[in-house]
């Protein structure tokens, strides 16, 4: 598919190219060969990515792989914990407003290093030493969420989290929630399961067809 395709995607198309690759990364299928010489000579001109992948920086999550896609296809941002700045804020801001990005995910993970810490420094009351402890004091107010609805289990909470960073992009960005309202955007949290490769959906701002929430 040429760029010029890829910039004129809805966010329901680029969705459902997201799901498309990541079954064929979870089947062992991959199939995407926008990695040679021809593609590396296309982009270095211009990039028209159609989706913006917010995620862990954890070394198993990788969003090119596990979607499938090739050069110039994602743009991706990433922090421990997929934690939210203004770093992060203005560089999806870039994507959507530069870019025309239809679509952004935030990408989160079972067995994150960085929500146990947070765990553990909720119920020990003992915060890391450095600036991780700037990443455990972001990753709390969804630990916290998640106690008050009752999701206890660390899976519960990695959950939660996707869910509060994808609202916490919404709400802070006025460009962002705009877009949404236009239905040039959507918003959609994603949690990675590392055993077998697949991602499930947990938060859905804006229309997309075929995503919908798992049960609260």
């Amino acid at each position: 598919m040429s760029d010029a395709s890829d910039g004129r995607r809805t966010p329901a198309q680029a969705w459902a190219e997201l799901q498309a690759g990541n079954e064929r990364f979870a089947r062992g299928h991959s199939a995407n060969a926008d990695k040679d010489l021809a593609r590396r000579a296309e982009v270095a001109v211009s990039q028209h990515p159609f989706a913006l992948v917010f995620g862990c920086g954890d070394s198993r999550v990788s969003a090119e792989i596990v979607f499938d896609q090739g050069l110039g296809r994602l743009f991706v941002v990433r922090t421990a914990g997929h934690v939210v700045d203004s770093g992060v804020l203005g560089s999806v801001e870039f994507g959507v407003g530069y870019l025309s990005i239809p679509l952004v995910v935030v990408l989160g993970h079972d067995s994150c290093g960085a929500v146990s810490a947070t765990i553990d420094a909720v119920e020990s009351g003992i915060l890391p030493a450095g600036f991780v402890r700037d990443i455990v004091e972001r990753v709390t107010p969804s630990v916290l969420a998640a106690q008050r609805a009752g999701r206890s289990s660390t899976e519960e909470v990695e959950a939660e989290h996707v869910r509060q960073t994808v609202r916490l992009l919404v709400d802070r960005s006025a460009m962002l929630s705009d877009a949404v309202l236009r239905g040039a955007l959507a918003v959609v949290g994603l949690v990675y399961a590392l055993d077998d490769g697949r991602v499930s959906v947990v938060e859905v701002i804006g229309d997309v067809a075929g995503a919908s929430d798992i049960e609260d």
